[in-house]
Protein backbone atom coordinates (compact mmCIF):
# COMPACT_ATOMS: atom_id res chain seq x y z
CA UNK A 1 0.00 0.00 0.00
CA UNK A 2 1.43 3.66 -0.17
CA UNK A 3 -0.54 6.61 1.12
CA UNK A 4 0.40 10.55 2.15
CA UNK A 5 -0.29 8.89 5.64
CA UNK A 6 0.14 5.83 3.51
CA UNK A 7 1.31 7.52 0.31
CA UNK A 8 5.09 6.66 -1.16
CA UNK A 9 7.38 8.69 -2.88
CA UNK A 10 10.51 7.23 -3.42
CA UNK A 11 11.85 6.97 -0.08
CA UNK A 12 8.60 5.67 1.81
CA UNK A 13 5.81 3.83 0.31
CA UNK A 14 -10.19 -22.00 -8.25
CA UNK A 15 -10.91 -23.98 -7.17
CA UNK A 16 -8.00 -26.33 -7.92
CA UNK A 17 -5.49 -23.40 -6.90
CA UNK A 18 -7.31 -22.58 -3.33
CA UNK A 19 -8.08 -26.75 -2.37
CA UNK A 20 -3.95 -26.82 -2.15
CA UNK A 21 -3.90 -24.59 1.09
CA UNK A 22 -1.40 -25.85 3.29
CA UNK A 23 -2.68 -27.53 6.51
CA UNK A 24 -0.29 -25.49 8.50
CA UNK A 25 -2.66 -22.88 7.32
CA UNK A 26 -6.14 -24.51 8.31
CA UNK A 27 -3.79 -25.42 11.88
CA UNK A 28 -3.24 -22.01 12.38
CA UNK A 29 -6.51 -20.88 12.13
CA UNK A 30 -8.07 -23.45 14.48
CA UNK A 31 -5.57 -22.90 17.02
CA UNK A 32 -4.34 -19.61 16.42
CA UNK A 33 -6.31 -18.03 19.43
CA UNK A 34 -6.25 -19.22 22.99
CA UNK A 35 -9.38 -20.04 22.64
CA UNK A 36 -10.37 -21.92 19.49
CA UNK A 37 -9.74 -25.29 21.50
CA UNK A 38 -12.46 -24.32 24.10
CA UNK A 39 -14.91 -26.46 22.39
CA UNK A 40 -17.30 -26.64 18.77
CA UNK A 41 -17.47 -23.11 18.47
CA UNK A 42 -15.34 -21.30 16.03
CA UNK A 43 -14.01 -18.31 17.45
CA UNK A 44 -14.52 -14.81 16.96
CA UNK A 45 -10.65 -14.20 14.95
CA UNK A 46 -7.39 -15.88 14.59
CA UNK A 47 -5.49 -14.55 17.31
CA UNK A 48 -3.87 -11.93 15.44
CA UNK A 49 -2.68 -9.22 18.16
CA UNK A 50 -3.55 -6.18 16.22
CA UNK A 51 -6.90 -6.88 15.30
CA UNK A 52 -8.52 -9.09 17.51
CA UNK A 53 -11.48 -9.66 15.80
CA UNK A 54 -9.95 -10.36 12.35
CA UNK A 55 -10.57 -13.60 10.58
CA UNK A 56 -12.54 -16.84 12.47
CA UNK A 57 -11.31 -19.70 13.71
CA UNK A 58 -12.63 -23.24 13.19
CA UNK A 59 -12.92 -23.06 9.19
CA UNK A 60 -11.10 -22.28 5.90
CA UNK A 61 -12.95 -20.57 2.95
CA UNK A 62 -11.78 -21.45 -0.42
CA UNK A 63 -14.00 -20.11 -2.77
CA UNK A 64 -16.16 -17.06 -2.67
CA UNK A 65 -18.95 -16.22 -4.83
CA UNK A 66 -19.61 -12.68 -5.09
CA UNK A 67 -22.77 -11.59 -6.70
CA UNK A 68 -23.31 -7.61 -6.73
CA UNK A 69 -25.38 -4.58 -8.18
CA UNK A 70 -24.83 -1.55 -7.33
CA UNK A 71 -26.19 1.74 -8.47
CA UNK A 72 -23.96 4.71 -7.70
CA UNK A 73 -26.44 7.27 -7.71
CA UNK A 74 -28.92 5.69 -4.67
CA UNK A 75 -25.15 4.11 -3.60
CA UNK A 76 -27.38 0.84 -2.71
CA UNK A 77 -26.00 -2.43 -2.90
CA UNK A 78 -27.51 -5.66 -3.35
CA UNK A 79 -25.34 -8.60 -2.75
CA UNK A 80 -25.55 -12.62 -2.70
CA UNK A 81 -22.00 -14.54 -1.35
CA UNK A 82 -21.59 -18.02 -1.76
CA UNK A 83 -18.97 -19.26 0.30
CA UNK A 84 -17.44 -22.71 0.05
CA UNK A 85 -15.61 -23.59 2.90
CA UNK A 86 -14.08 -26.63 5.44
CA UNK A 87 -14.40 -27.15 8.73
CA UNK A 88 -11.02 -27.36 10.42
CA UNK A 89 -12.54 -28.76 13.74
CA UNK A 90 -16.42 -29.63 15.15
CA UNK A 91 -18.16 -26.82 14.63
CA UNK A 92 -21.72 -25.88 15.91
CA UNK A 93 -21.76 -22.61 15.42
CA UNK A 94 -19.20 -20.36 13.49
CA UNK A 95 -18.77 -16.16 12.89
CA UNK A 96 -18.15 -14.32 9.64
CA UNK A 97 -16.97 -10.70 9.78
CA UNK A 98 -19.37 -8.66 8.00
CA UNK A 99 -20.60 -4.81 9.41
CA UNK A 100 -23.23 -2.52 8.26
CA UNK A 101 -24.90 -4.36 5.33
CA UNK A 102 -28.29 -5.65 6.68
CA UNK A 103 -28.64 -9.73 5.95
CA UNK A 104 -31.90 -10.43 4.24
CA UNK A 105 -31.19 -14.35 4.39
CA UNK A 106 -28.93 -17.02 5.26
CA UNK A 107 -28.38 -20.56 4.78
CA UNK A 108 -25.82 -23.72 5.12
CA UNK A 109 -25.89 -26.04 2.94
CA UNK A 110 -29.39 -24.76 1.47
CA UNK A 111 -30.85 -24.92 5.29
CA UNK A 112 -31.81 -21.97 6.87
CA UNK A 113 -29.65 -21.33 9.80
CA UNK A 114 -29.94 -18.80 12.69
CA UNK A 115 -27.72 -15.65 12.82
CA UNK A 116 -27.31 -12.76 15.23
CA UNK A 117 -25.11 -9.81 15.01
CA UNK A 118 -22.69 -8.99 17.15
CA UNK A 119 -20.40 -5.92 16.15
CA UNK A 120 -18.14 -6.94 13.18
CA UNK A 121 -19.08 -10.59 13.58
CA UNK A 122 -22.15 -12.33 11.89
CA UNK A 123 -22.49 -15.15 14.49
CA UNK A 124 -23.96 -18.17 12.65
CA UNK A 125 -25.91 -21.43 14.21
CA UNK A 126 -26.51 -24.33 11.18
CA UNK A 127 -28.98 -26.59 12.27
CA UNK A 128 -26.37 -29.33 12.16
CA UNK A 129 -23.36 -29.47 13.70
CA UNK A 130 -20.98 -29.55 10.87
CA UNK A 131 -17.99 -31.91 11.24
CA UNK A 132 -14.67 -31.51 11.23
CA UNK A 133 -13.30 -31.90 7.93
CA UNK A 134 -16.72 -31.75 6.29
CA UNK A 135 -17.00 -28.91 3.61
CA UNK A 136 -20.03 -26.70 3.52
CA UNK A 137 -21.49 -24.22 1.65
CA UNK A 138 -22.70 -20.85 3.51
CA UNK A 139 -25.07 -18.61 1.35
CA UNK A 140 -25.83 -15.00 2.56
CA UNK A 141 -27.82 -12.40 0.50
CA UNK A 142 -27.87 -8.75 2.25
CA UNK A 143 -28.34 -5.23 1.01
CA UNK A 144 -27.97 -1.82 2.44
CA UNK A 145 -26.02 1.60 1.31
CA UNK A 146 -22.18 0.59 2.20
CA UNK A 147 -19.89 2.42 3.55
CA UNK A 148 -16.03 2.65 4.85
CA UNK A 149 -14.58 1.43 7.93
CA UNK A 150 -12.66 3.30 10.06
CA UNK A 151 -8.85 2.21 10.86
CA UNK A 152 -6.70 2.96 13.87
CA UNK A 153 -5.24 5.43 12.40
CA UNK A 154 -7.82 7.39 11.41
CA UNK A 155 -8.06 6.49 7.38
CA UNK A 156 -10.75 4.98 5.60
CA UNK A 157 -10.88 1.56 3.76
CA UNK A 158 -13.62 -0.89 2.80
CA UNK A 159 -16.02 0.49 0.34
CA UNK A 160 -15.74 4.29 -0.17
CA UNK A 161 -18.37 5.97 -2.44
CA UNK A 162 -16.91 8.27 -5.16
CA UNK A 163 -18.60 10.62 -6.97
CA UNK A 164 -18.87 8.31 -9.84
CA UNK A 165 -19.53 5.05 -8.14
CA UNK A 166 -17.18 3.54 -5.59
CA UNK A 167 -13.34 3.43 -4.46
CA UNK A 168 -12.81 -0.52 -2.79
CA UNK A 169 -9.57 -0.63 -1.52
CA UNK A 170 -9.85 -3.17 2.28
CA UNK A 171 -6.68 -3.05 3.85
CA UNK A 172 -6.43 -4.45 6.76
CA UNK A 173 -10.69 -4.42 7.78
CA UNK A 174 -12.59 -3.05 4.98
CA UNK A 175 -13.54 -6.57 3.10
CA UNK A 176 -16.00 -6.92 5.59
CA UNK A 177 -18.16 -3.61 4.78
CA UNK A 178 -19.28 -5.54 1.61
CA UNK A 179 -18.90 -9.28 1.78
CA UNK A 180 -19.47 -11.70 4.92
CA UNK A 181 -15.77 -12.63 5.07
CA UNK A 182 -12.67 -14.77 6.84
CA UNK A 183 -11.50 -11.39 7.03
CA UNK A 184 -7.77 -12.38 7.47
CA UNK A 185 -4.36 -12.65 5.68
CA UNK A 186 -4.22 -16.19 6.74
CA UNK A 187 -7.03 -17.42 5.08
CA UNK A 188 -6.90 -17.19 0.97
CA UNK A 189 -9.06 -18.16 -1.35
CA UNK A 190 -10.27 -18.18 -4.89
CA UNK A 191 -12.79 -15.84 -5.95
CA UNK A 192 -15.94 -15.33 -8.76
CA UNK A 193 -17.41 -11.99 -9.06
CA UNK A 194 -20.49 -10.85 -11.26
CA UNK A 195 -21.13 -6.95 -10.50
CA UNK A 196 -23.86 -5.15 -12.28
CA UNK A 197 -24.07 -1.36 -12.67
CA UNK A 198 -25.54 0.91 -14.61
CA UNK A 199 -24.95 0.57 -18.45
CA UNK A 200 -21.48 3.72 -19.00
CA UNK A 201 -19.80 2.60 -15.49
CA UNK A 202 -17.43 -0.10 -15.35
CA UNK A 203 -17.34 -2.55 -12.36
CA UNK A 204 -13.29 -3.71 -12.27
CA UNK A 205 -12.48 -6.53 -9.91
CA UNK A 206 -9.35 -8.94 -9.53
CA UNK A 207 -7.88 -11.82 -11.65
CA UNK A 208 -9.42 -11.93 -15.64
CA UNK A 209 -12.60 -10.59 -17.17
CA UNK A 210 -14.94 -13.55 -18.19
CA UNK A 211 -17.08 -11.22 -19.87
CA UNK A 212 -19.70 -8.48 -19.83
CA UNK A 213 -23.22 -7.80 -20.80
CA UNK A 214 -25.90 -5.15 -21.31
CA UNK A 215 -29.57 -5.46 -20.73
CA UNK A 216 -32.02 -3.08 -20.42
CA UNK A 217 -29.81 -0.30 -19.36
CA UNK A 218 -27.25 -2.58 -16.70
CA UNK A 219 -24.00 -4.10 -17.55
CA UNK A 220 -22.70 -7.07 -15.66
CA UNK A 221 -19.21 -7.69 -15.61
CA UNK A 222 -18.08 -11.10 -14.78
CA UNK A 223 -13.97 -11.89 -13.05
CA UNK A 224 -12.32 -14.81 -11.80
CA UNK A 225 -9.41 -14.62 -9.55
CA UNK A 226 -8.50 -18.51 -9.83
CA UNK A 227 -4.84 -18.19 -7.01
CA UNK A 228 -5.37 -17.60 -3.42
CA UNK A 229 -6.46 -14.27 -2.47
CA UNK A 230 -6.57 -12.75 1.28
CA UNK A 231 -10.26 -11.34 1.25
CA UNK A 232 -8.60 -7.88 1.76
CA UNK A 233 -6.86 -7.76 -1.66
CA UNK A 234 -10.38 -7.89 -3.07
CA UNK A 235 -11.88 -5.03 -5.15
CA UNK A 236 -14.95 -4.08 -7.07
CA UNK A 237 -14.54 -0.64 -7.82
CA UNK A 238 -16.98 0.96 -9.80
CA UNK A 239 -16.78 4.18 -11.53
CA UNK A 240 -16.65 6.15 -15.33
CA UNK A 241 -13.37 4.26 -17.06
CA UNK A 242 -11.92 4.76 -19.95
CA UNK A 243 -10.60 0.85 -20.50
CA UNK A 244 -8.01 -0.80 -22.28
CA UNK A 245 -6.92 -4.07 -22.38
CA UNK A 246 -4.01 -5.95 -23.96
CA UNK A 247 -2.04 -9.13 -23.70
CA UNK A 248 1.85 -9.07 -22.77
CA UNK A 249 4.71 -10.87 -24.55
CA UNK A 250 4.73 -12.96 -21.43
CA UNK A 251 0.85 -13.85 -21.87
CA UNK A 252 -0.41 -11.50 -19.24
CA UNK A 253 -4.05 -10.16 -19.66
CA UNK A 254 -4.05 -6.49 -19.19
CA UNK A 255 -6.79 -4.83 -17.84
CA UNK A 256 -6.26 -0.77 -17.11
CA UNK A 257 -9.18 0.75 -16.53
CA UNK A 258 -8.83 4.92 -15.99
CA UNK A 259 -10.52 7.75 -14.73
CA UNK A 260 -10.91 10.25 -17.97
CA UNK A 261 -9.57 13.09 -15.56
CA UNK A 262 -6.22 11.23 -14.77
CA UNK A 263 -5.72 9.85 -18.09
CA UNK A 264 -3.16 12.06 -19.34
CA UNK A 265 -1.16 11.75 -16.16
CA UNK A 266 -1.25 8.47 -15.96
CA UNK A 267 -0.69 7.10 -19.26
CA UNK A 268 2.73 7.38 -19.58
CA UNK A 269 3.37 5.71 -16.22
CA UNK A 270 0.87 2.67 -17.07
CA UNK A 271 2.31 2.18 -20.47
CA UNK A 272 5.84 1.26 -18.34
CA UNK A 273 3.69 -1.58 -16.61
CA UNK A 274 5.01 -4.67 -18.90
CA UNK A 275 8.72 -3.08 -18.53
CA UNK A 276 8.19 -3.21 -14.79
CA UNK A 277 6.81 -6.56 -14.16
CA UNK A 278 9.60 -7.81 -16.34
CA UNK A 279 12.23 -6.36 -14.52
CA UNK A 280 10.17 -7.33 -10.93
CA UNK A 281 10.25 -11.43 -12.60
CA UNK A 282 13.95 -11.31 -13.83
CA UNK A 283 14.55 -10.23 -9.59
CA UNK A 284 11.91 -12.30 -7.58
CA UNK A 285 10.78 -14.93 -9.96
CA UNK A 286 7.96 -15.78 -12.30
CA UNK A 287 4.89 -13.09 -11.86
CA UNK A 288 2.32 -15.24 -9.32
CA UNK A 289 -0.62 -14.63 -11.53
CA UNK A 290 -2.48 -14.95 -14.52
CA UNK A 291 -3.59 -11.29 -14.90
CA UNK A 292 -2.60 -7.86 -14.40
CA UNK A 293 -3.40 -4.02 -14.87
CA UNK A 294 -4.27 -1.04 -12.96
CA UNK A 295 -8.00 0.76 -11.35
CA UNK A 296 -6.51 4.25 -12.04
CA UNK A 297 -9.69 6.14 -10.01
CA UNK A 298 -10.22 9.66 -9.37
CA UNK A 299 -10.40 9.76 -5.30
CA UNK A 300 -8.60 12.79 -4.17
CA UNK A 301 -9.70 12.36 -0.33
CA UNK A 302 -9.05 8.48 -0.32
CA UNK A 303 -4.85 9.62 0.35
CA UNK A 304 -3.69 6.26 -0.93
CA UNK A 305 -3.05 3.20 -3.56
CA UNK A 306 -3.67 -0.48 -2.90
CA UNK A 307 -2.02 -3.56 -3.78
CA UNK A 308 -5.48 -4.93 -4.82
CA UNK A 309 -4.23 -8.60 -6.50
CA UNK A 310 -3.36 -8.46 -9.94
CA UNK A 311 -4.81 -4.90 -10.72
CA UNK A 312 -3.54 -2.48 -7.77
CA UNK A 313 -6.33 0.39 -7.35
CA UNK A 314 -5.08 4.20 -7.19
CA UNK A 315 -7.08 6.67 -5.96
CA UNK A 316 -4.91 9.01 -8.42
CA UNK A 317 -2.93 9.17 -11.39
CA UNK A 318 0.16 6.68 -10.52
CA UNK A 319 4.05 8.09 -9.94
CA UNK A 320 5.99 5.55 -11.23
CA UNK A 321 8.01 4.94 -7.91
CA UNK A 322 3.96 3.98 -6.74
CA UNK A 323 4.04 1.71 -9.96
CA UNK A 324 6.84 -0.05 -9.32
CA UNK A 325 5.83 -0.32 -5.74
CA UNK A 326 2.05 -1.33 -6.20
CA UNK A 327 3.59 -4.07 -8.75
CA UNK A 328 6.13 -5.46 -6.18
CA UNK A 329 3.16 -6.40 -3.83
CA UNK A 330 2.28 -9.05 -6.03
CA UNK A 331 4.93 -11.15 -5.33
CA UNK A 332 5.64 -9.86 -1.50
CA UNK A 333 1.82 -9.32 0.03
CA UNK A 334 -0.80 -10.59 -2.52
CA UNK A 335 1.49 -14.07 -3.48
CA UNK A 336 3.32 -14.21 0.14
CA UNK A 337 0.77 -12.86 2.60
CA UNK A 338 1.60 -11.85 5.99
CA UNK A 339 0.78 -14.35 9.34
CA UNK A 340 -0.09 -11.71 11.64
CA UNK A 341 -0.40 -7.95 11.03
CA UNK A 342 2.63 -7.35 13.42
CA UNK A 343 4.96 -8.73 9.86
CA UNK A 344 3.71 -5.98 7.73
CA UNK A 345 7.19 -5.00 7.06
CA UNK A 346 7.51 -7.74 5.08
CA UNK A 347 5.01 -6.61 2.34
CA UNK A 348 5.98 -2.64 2.76
CA UNK A 349 9.67 -2.89 3.40
CA UNK A 350 10.24 -5.42 0.46
CA UNK A 351 7.86 -3.08 -1.54
CA UNK A 352 9.85 0.03 -0.84
CA UNK A 353 13.14 -1.59 -1.59
CA UNK A 354 12.10 -2.60 -4.98
CA UNK A 355 11.71 0.99 -5.44
CA UNK A 356 15.18 1.45 -4.38
CA UNK A 357 15.86 -0.81 -6.77
CA UNK A 358 14.25 0.53 -9.85
CA UNK A 359 15.74 3.42 -9.33
CA UNK A 360 19.07 2.17 -9.01
CA UNK A 361 19.16 0.26 -11.95
CA UNK A 362 17.07 2.94 -14.09
CA UNK A 363 19.41 5.94 -13.63
CA UNK A 364 17.88 7.18 -10.35
CA UNK A 365 20.39 7.11 -7.24
CA UNK A 366 21.84 4.32 -5.67
CA UNK A 367 20.22 2.08 -2.80
CA UNK A 368 23.20 2.95 -0.60
CA UNK A 369 22.57 6.65 -0.98
CA UNK A 370 19.09 6.47 -0.41
CA UNK A 371 19.79 4.72 3.24
CA UNK A 372 22.30 7.28 3.71
CA UNK A 373 20.00 9.80 3.21
CA UNK A 374 17.30 8.28 5.62
CA UNK A 375 20.48 7.21 7.99
CA UNK A 376 21.76 10.82 8.28
CA UNK A 377 18.01 11.85 9.90
CA UNK A 378 18.12 12.75 13.30
CA UNK A 379 17.74 10.99 16.09
CA UNK A 380 13.95 12.91 16.80
CA UNK A 381 12.74 12.10 13.75
CA UNK A 382 9.54 10.20 12.93
CA UNK A 383 11.29 7.35 10.96
CA UNK A 384 13.05 6.07 14.27
CA UNK A 385 9.24 6.03 16.22
CA UNK A 386 9.13 2.47 16.93
CA UNK A 387 11.27 -0.78 15.47
CA UNK A 388 9.40 -1.90 11.95
CA UNK A 389 8.87 -5.27 12.82
CA UNK A 390 7.00 -4.86 15.90
CA UNK A 391 5.45 -1.47 15.00
CA UNK A 392 2.91 -1.55 18.34
CA UNK A 393 -0.27 -1.78 17.30
CA UNK A 394 -2.84 -1.03 14.13
CA UNK A 395 -2.10 2.55 14.30
CA UNK A 396 1.27 1.94 13.11
CA UNK A 397 1.38 -0.63 10.56
CA UNK A 398 1.23 2.51 7.98
CA UNK A 399 3.81 4.16 9.93
CA UNK A 400 7.42 5.57 7.99
CA UNK A 401 9.50 3.09 10.01
CA UNK A 402 7.91 0.01 8.71
CA UNK A 403 8.17 1.38 5.14
CA UNK A 404 11.65 3.58 4.84
CA UNK A 405 13.06 1.56 8.24
CA UNK A 406 11.69 -1.76 6.42
CA UNK A 407 13.21 -1.19 3.19
CA UNK A 408 17.16 0.18 5.24
CA UNK A 409 16.55 -3.61 6.85
CA UNK A 410 17.06 -5.47 3.87
CA UNK A 411 19.64 -2.95 2.38
CA UNK A 412 21.82 -4.06 5.20
CA UNK A 413 21.18 -7.61 4.71
CA UNK A 414 22.38 -7.10 1.53
CA UNK A 415 25.19 -5.51 2.10
CA UNK A 416 26.13 -7.96 4.80
CA UNK A 417 25.37 -10.94 2.20
CA UNK A 418 26.75 -9.60 -0.90
CA UNK A 419 24.39 -9.03 -3.96
CA UNK A 420 24.42 -12.85 -5.49
CA UNK A 421 23.57 -14.20 -2.05
CA UNK A 422 20.53 -11.06 -1.14
CA UNK A 423 18.81 -11.39 -4.53
CA UNK A 424 18.97 -15.89 -4.16
CA UNK A 425 17.17 -14.90 -0.85
CA UNK A 426 14.33 -12.96 -2.35
CA UNK A 427 13.90 -14.81 -4.72
CA UNK A 428 13.94 -18.22 -2.68
CA UNK A 429 11.61 -16.32 -0.18
CA UNK A 430 8.94 -16.01 -3.06
CA UNK A 431 9.13 -19.44 -4.35
CA UNK A 432 8.89 -20.57 -0.89
CA UNK A 433 5.95 -19.37 0.44
CA UNK A 434 4.47 -18.99 -2.96
CA UNK A 435 0.29 -18.40 -2.42
CA UNK A 436 0.93 -18.68 1.08
CA UNK A 437 1.85 -17.34 4.17
CA UNK A 438 4.83 -16.07 5.81
CA UNK A 439 6.59 -14.94 9.16
CA UNK A 440 9.61 -12.89 9.88
CA UNK A 441 11.07 -15.71 11.74
CA UNK A 442 10.61 -17.42 8.35
CA UNK A 443 12.49 -14.89 6.45
CA UNK A 444 15.01 -14.70 9.14
CA UNK A 445 15.86 -18.41 9.27
CA UNK A 446 15.87 -18.46 4.96
CA UNK A 447 18.36 -15.60 5.23
CA UNK A 448 20.79 -17.28 7.38
CA UNK A 449 20.41 -20.49 5.76
CA UNK A 450 21.15 -18.86 1.93
CA UNK A 451 24.05 -16.97 3.54
CA UNK A 452 25.37 -19.43 5.91
CA UNK A 453 25.91 -16.60 9.01
CA UNK A 454 24.22 -15.32 11.73
CA UNK A 455 22.16 -12.56 11.42
CA UNK A 456 20.24 -12.54 14.80
CA UNK A 457 21.95 -9.25 15.61
CA UNK A 458 21.11 -7.63 11.94
CA UNK A 459 17.61 -7.99 12.29
CA UNK A 460 17.43 -7.35 15.91
CA UNK A 461 19.35 -4.08 15.80
CA UNK A 462 17.01 -3.09 11.97
CA UNK A 463 13.46 -4.77 13.09
CA UNK A 464 13.64 -4.73 16.72
CA UNK A 465 15.56 -2.07 18.76
CA UNK A 466 13.80 1.33 19.33
CA UNK A 467 15.21 4.50 18.30
CA UNK A 468 18.17 5.05 15.73
CA UNK A 469 20.18 2.06 15.55
CA UNK A 470 24.39 2.24 15.51
CA UNK A 471 25.11 2.50 11.88
CA UNK A 472 26.62 -1.06 10.90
Amino acid sequence: MTHPRRRTTTLLRREAVAATVPLAVAALLTAAGPATAAGPTGTSGVGDPYFPLAGNGGYHVAHYDLTLRYDPGSRHLDGKAVLTARATQRLTRFDLDFQGLKVTGLTVDHVKADYRRDGQELVVTPKRALRKGERFRVTVTYDGTPGPVTDPDGSLDGWIPTDDGAFVAGEPQGAMTWFPANNHPLDKSSYDFTITVPKGRAAVANGVLLGQRTINGKTTFRWRQTEPMAAYLATATVGNFQVTQYTTRAGLKVYDAVDPREATAAAPVLKRLPSVLDWESGLFGPYPFRAAGSIVDHAPDVGYALETQSRPVYDRAPSLSTLVHESAHQWFGDSVSLTSWQDIWLNEGFATYAEWLYAEQHGGGSAQSTFDALYARPATDGLWAFPPGDPGGGANIFGTPVYARGAMTLHALRTAVGDPCFFRILRAWAAAHRYGNGTTAEFERLAERESGKDLGPLFQTWLYSRGKPTKP
